[in-house]
């Protein structure tokens, strides 16, 4: 094996296992979950069900390893975070012992899947935000629970590096969707939500859907082949500070439901709930490092991102599938 892919079970990490094996890079894939909860599992990669927190896993599994892509973590959409903030915590167990692995080990690449949740809570106060560039995480103020461990994480890969010399890379994710990832059950985030909400709508005849919120909050959101694009750019590149990968297209959550209307062809009635777990009130990817250092860009939009991801939950939905 060449490169280790922590988290491979899941929406992320099953794509970026498949995009590696498709270029020919030998591939160790490893999820805490049982194999038929994985969103994909690739045939080509060596699969193994482990629990990246363990100490003695993490120095068995990334034995031989050039590069390890550590993607897991406990996490899910707002109402996950908000909910299970002890939980999103415990993750930091995962990048400690994972890095600790990687230096017993002597890997020579260490990526690290941090969050736009870094971010300080007042410069995300007004749903017309400026666009968050990468020193707005300092002064620290981050989303409580997921946001905290995210930064502190950054940290440590940060004096990985300084201290024992194992390059660490990072990338700040910002709002990730696309097909092949959950929808449903409580982890899915604002788009596949949306998307099955109304394919729902479409299927049972009842054109109604429930927004949390207002609406009018608003979120940059990066399709999934971009995600990947960036995540190997960053990764084997030589930029050792944490860098944005995210879109900058900035929509409101009024705005990408009427995207996702427009693209099932119907118009369904609103309710608010106001009092539902909303995040920020305004987040949005500053590009100009990531343009500066890698030439180019998430760019694929939010319209045809959404044709495909809404495409392939209803779909499932029509299938008789809950979860992919």
């Amino acid at each position: 094996m060449t490169v280790l892919v922590a988290g491979a079970g899941g929406f992320i990490g099953g794509h970026l296992v498949r995009s590696l094996v498709e270029d020919g890079v030998a591939v160790r894939a490893v999820d805490i979950k049982p194999l038929g909860q994985w969103s994909q599992v690739c045939e080509q990669a060596e699969s193994v069900e482990g629990d990246c927190s363990d100490p003695a896993t993490g120095v068995r599994i990334s034995r031989g390893i050039r590069t390890v892509y550590n993607l897991a973590a406990d996490m899910g959409g707002m109402g996950f975070i908000e909910s299970h903030k002890a939980d999103c915590m415990l993750s930091v167990l995962i990048n400690t012992n994972m890095l600790k692995a990687a230096r017993a080990n002597d890997v020579s690449r260490y990526f690290f899947s941090s969050s736009a949740c870094v971010y300080a809570a007042d410069r995300q106060r007004d749903q017309r935000v400026t666009a968050l560039r990468e020193d707005d995480a300092y002064p620290a103020m981050p989303e409580d629970g997921y946001g905290w461990e995210k930064l502190f994480s950054e940290r440590m890969c940060r004096h990985f590096l300084e201290d024992y010399g194992l390059e660490t890379r990072v990338a700040r994710y910002h709002n990730v969707y696309g097909p092949i990832g959950t929808y449903d059950g409580g982890r899915e985030k604002a788009p596949a939500a949306i998307c099955r909400k109304i394919a729902h709508a479409v299927m049972t005849g009842p054109r109604e859907i429930e927004i949390w919120g207002d609406g009018e909050q608003t979120r940059s959101f990066m399709y999934i082949d971009d995600c990947i694009r960036g995540t190997r750019a960053i990764a084997t590149a030589d930029f050792a500070n944490p860098v944005n990968l995210g879109s900058a297209e900035l929509v409101s959550i009024n705005q990408m439901v009427s995207l996702v209307e427009e693209i099932a062809g119907v118009v369904v009635d609103r309710t608010y709930k106001l009092d539902a777990p909303q995040g920020v009130r305004g987040r949005n990817s500053d590009n100009e490092l990531f343009q500066k250092i890698y030439g180019w860009e998430p760019s694929v939009g939010l319209r045809e991102g959404l044709e495909t991801t809404y495409g392939w939950i209803y779909d499932q939905m029509k299938a008789g599938f809950t979860r992919p």
